[in-house]
C-alpha cells in the first residue's frame, strides 16, 4: 500500500512538472514568434525580379537578427500602388518600406536628378564607387525633412535605346523618332535634346505602343527590355549606355522614429547587405536577357565611343537646366572615375 503511494505521488509530480514545463516552453514559444512590428514594403516588380529577391532577402535578414521581433511583408507585383503613389505613402507613413527609382524620387527632391544625368558614369565600376563613397552617402542625408529615409542603393542596370523598324547608330537616327519615356521631366529632356520627340508613358502600356506604331521606340535595361518581351516588337537593341540609374531602399520616417538607434543600425545594415546580394542576382539576370534576347535573333549593337560622345555633348542643355546648382558635385562624380 505504502509502494502504491509512492509510485501515484511520482506519477503526480511527474505529470505537474510536465505541464509547467510545456505552459513554459509554449510561453516562450509565444514570446519569440510573436512580432513587436509588422512592416509593409512595396515593390513594383514580379516576384522572381532582383529587387523583388533583394527584398525579400532584407526581410529575411531583418527577422533572423532581431529574434523574430521585427517582421517585413513584401508585397510585390504593384500591389500597393504604382512608385510614385507609394513613395507619397511612404511620405505619410502609410507604408514602411519601398525600393523606389531615383526618376520617381527626383519628383520630391530634384537634387537626386544628378545621380541619373545621362552619359554620367563610365562604367558600373565608376559608379559603384560614387554610390558607396562619401557621395552617395551625402545623397541619403539630403532626404532628411522630406519623410524619406535612404537605406541603401540597389542595381537597376544601364538603360539602353530599342526600336521598331531600325537600329539608333549615330545622333542623326533619333531625329524625329517618337521614343516613350518614363513619366520623369528629366528623361523627356534627353530624348528631346537628342532630336527625338519624348513620349511619356506608363510601364504597361509600352508593348502595345510599339506593336501599334504608337511610338518608334523606348529605352530600358536589358532584363525590363527581355521580362515583358519588348523585343518581340522592337528588334533593334542599341548599347549607348545613356543612364545608369540606380534605385534606393527607402524607410518612411515615421517607422523609423518608432525604432530605437540600435534597430535603426540593424536596419541599416540588414539592407545594406541585401543590396550586395541584389547586385549579384541583377549581373546574373542581365547576362541570361542577354543571352535571350540575342538567340531571338535581334539586332545588338554597340555604339562607338565616338558617337558616343557626340550623344554626350547633345546633353549640355539637359545638365544647365537639371544641375545648374550642382554642377560642382558633377565635376566630383568625374574626378571619382579618374582617380
Amino acid at each position: 500500500m505504502k509502494r502504491d503511494r509512492m509510485v501515484i505521488r511520482v506519477i503526480f509530480w511527474g505529470m505537474i512538472l510536465g505541464i509547467l514545463g510545456a505552459c513554459g516552453k509554449a510561453g516562450k514559444e509565444t514570446k519569440e514568434t510573436v512580432p513587436e512590428y509588422v512592416f509593409t514594403y512595396a515593390e513594383n516588380q514580379a516576384e522572381d525580379y532582383p529587387t523583388t529577391l533583394g527584398a525579400y532577402r532584407f526581410a529575411q535578414l531583418v527577422k533572423e537578427r532581431t529574434g523574430g521581433r521585427i517582421e517585413i511583408l513584401v508585397k510585390a507585383n504593384g500591389e500597393l500602388g504604382d512608385e510614385q503613389a507609394v513613395v507619397e505613402q511612404l511620405q505619410y507613413g502609410g507604408i514602411d518600406f519601398v525600393r523606389a527609382s531615383l526618376s520617381s524620387l527626383s519628383e520630391f527632391v530634384p537634387k537626386m536628378n544628378v545621380l541619373q544625368m545621362p552619359y554620367l558614369y563610365k562604367n558600373s565600376e565608376h559608379m559603384w564607387k560614387v554610390l558607396d563613397g562619401e557621395i552617395g552617402e551625402e545623397f541619403m542625408e539630403i532626404l532628411d525633412g522630406s519623410g524619406l529615409t535612404g537605406l541603401s542603393w540597389y542595381d537597376a542596370g544601364t538603360r539602353n535605346f530599342y526600336c521598331t523598324n531600325k537600329p539608333i547608330r549615330s545622333l542623326e537616327d533619333v531625329k524625329g523618332m517618337r521614343i516613350r519615356v518614363q513619366e520623369s521631366e528629366m528623361m523627356g529632356a534627353m530624348v528631346e535634346a537628342l532630336g527625338g520627340t519624348a513620349v511619356p508613358m506608363t510601364y504597361d502600356k509600352v508593348y502595345s505602343a510599339l506593336e501599334t506604331g504608337q511610338i518608334d521606340g523606348a529605352e530600358n535595361n536589358w532584363p525590363s527590355y527581355e521580362s515583358v518581351r519588348h523585343y518581340e516588337v522592337a528588334p533593334f537593341y542599341t548599347v549607348d549606355e545613356h543612364t545608369r540609374v540606380p534605385e534606393m531602399q527607402l524607410m518612411s520616417r515615421h517607422t523609423w522614429e518608432k525604432l530605437s538607434p540600435e534597430d535603426q543600425n540593424l536596419i541599416r545594415e540588414c539592407a545594406r547587405d541585401s543590396a550586395i546580394y541584389q547586385r549579384k542576382l541583377w549581373t546574373q539576370r542581365s547576362e541570361a536577357s542577354q543571352r535571350r534576347v540575342r538567340g531571338a535573333g535581334c539586332t545588338v549593337l554597340e555604339l562607338s565611343e565616338e558617337e558616343k560622345e557626340r550623344f554626350r555633348q547633345a546633353m549640355q542643355p539637359v545638365y544647365q537646366r537639371y544641375c545648374a546648382d550642382y554642377m560642382d558635385v558633377i565635376e566630383r562624380i568625374g574626378q571619382a572615375g579618374e582617380e
